[in-house]
């Protein structure tokens, strides 16, 4: 394909059957489904004691009056679901193909649960749909399996399982494959796995172990960066990135007019505090962070004017489709707007050039 457009962060929606009809009979009373309620329907959780709605997560493209948190599956758009309805959706907007992340509070709750059983059949069964979604157009659909979070021998598995499927082009993590919010030297299996395929590494806006909740404010989104910076900071401090000089590591939906201050911030800290600590790092902080580390951002022109300081072979523009954030079927008006006056050889980069290397589109 000659790709010019690449979404770097988009999502699918679940159908209510997916775990229902993959997963293991003993545990199907206990997977993600869909229930009726009172104000519509929502997704039911082990260990979440609300409904999640997904009106938000299905709603791009609908004028702001028509959008809800509660909704009935059967009315949203069926791009989500169904693969040839997505090519067709993508068409419409301009876009040559799509990064696909699971449901947020979906994937958050499959990382959350303790369950190793349970755990392992939820992932597995999400990543055969995946694999089966992407497979309809692999040239344009960059499927992110979920690596599982009970072990670097588990994640392994299941790397080994589902890498090579026409389509899937990494994976997405959601927490550290021990198992917990700390790096660990078990994980080294699962990093050389990546470094060693160049399979892509992402995370969707943080790390958690917690199961998800309705959300309590009137203002969800804003910040989406505030785990990053902790997440890098560990990696970096592990020595992950010594062991592994090929991993790179990308964080979608975080934006990145941040990351110059990060970076100025970590260097001055390291170099006040290192001839005490002798932390032992072979780099600055920072240059982990400019060879190492991807961002993906939505909206923000704050970012794509500040570029050079960000780098500009680091960032990746997205749509967050179908989501509340995107501005299907008119992106590429947004595009317009937001990337006015900037240079085409940045402005190719950061809308296709960048996906392309990371995520394989055009490999064999």
């Amino acid at each position: 394909m000659d790709y010019r457009i690449i979404c770097s962060d988009s999502h699918v929606n679940e159908p209510p059957d997916l775990w229902l009809s993959r997963a293991p009979a003993k545990l199907r009373d206990r997977v993600p489904h869909i229930e009726k309620f009172e104000q519509g329907e929502a997704w039911v959780l082990e260990g979440s004691k609300d409904p999640i709605n997904f009106g938000m997560n299905a709603c791009a493209g609908l004028a702001p009056e028509e959008m809800h948190a509660w909704c009935r599956f059967e009315d949203i758009r069926r791009g989500g679901w169904d693969p040839k309805a997505r090519t067709e959706e993508m068409d419409l907007d301009g876009i040559d193909a799509s990064v696909l992340y699971p449901t947020p509070r979906l994937a958050q709750s499959i990382v959350s649960y303790r369950d190793d059983e349970l755990h392992l059949a939820c992932v597995r069964a999400y990543n055969d749909w995946l694999s089966e979604y992407v497979e309809h157009a692999p040239a344009r659909f960059a499927g992110l399996a979920m690596l599982p979070n009970c072990g670097a021998k588990a994640a392994v598995a299941e790397f080994d399982r589902v890498w090579g499927r026409p389509g899937i082009r990494g994976f997405t993590v959601g927490c550290f494959p021990n198992g917990t919010l700390d790096v660990a030297p078990e994980d080294d299996a699962a990093w050389e796995r990546f470094a060693s395929t160049g399979a892509a590494f992402s995370i969707h806006v943080s790390m958690s172990r917690e199961a998800p909740s309705a959300h309590k404010i009137a203002l969800p989104g804003y910040g989406r960066f505030f785990d990053a910076p902790n997440r890098i900071v560990q990696m970096i401090f592990a020595g992950v990135f010594d062991r592994f000089p090929k991993l790179a590591c990308t964080f979608a939906e975080v934006d990145c007019g941040w990351v110059p201050y990060f970076k100025e911030q970590i260097d001055n800290n390291y170099k006040r505090l290192d001839p005490v600590r002798k932390f032992g790092l072979a780099q600055l902080p920072s240059e982990y962070v400019e060879r190492h580390v991807n961002f993906a951002f939505i909206t923000d022109r704050y970012a794509i004017t500040h570029r050079d300081e960000i780098g500009v072979e680091r960032m990746l523009w997205s749509t967050d489709y179908p989501h509340i954030s995107a501005d299907w079927p008119h992106s590429r008006a947004s595009i317009e707007r937001a990337f006015e006056g900037v240079d085409a050889a940045a402005r190719e980069a950061m809308l296709c050039g960048n996906a392309r290397r990371i995520y394989g589109f055009g490999n064999a």
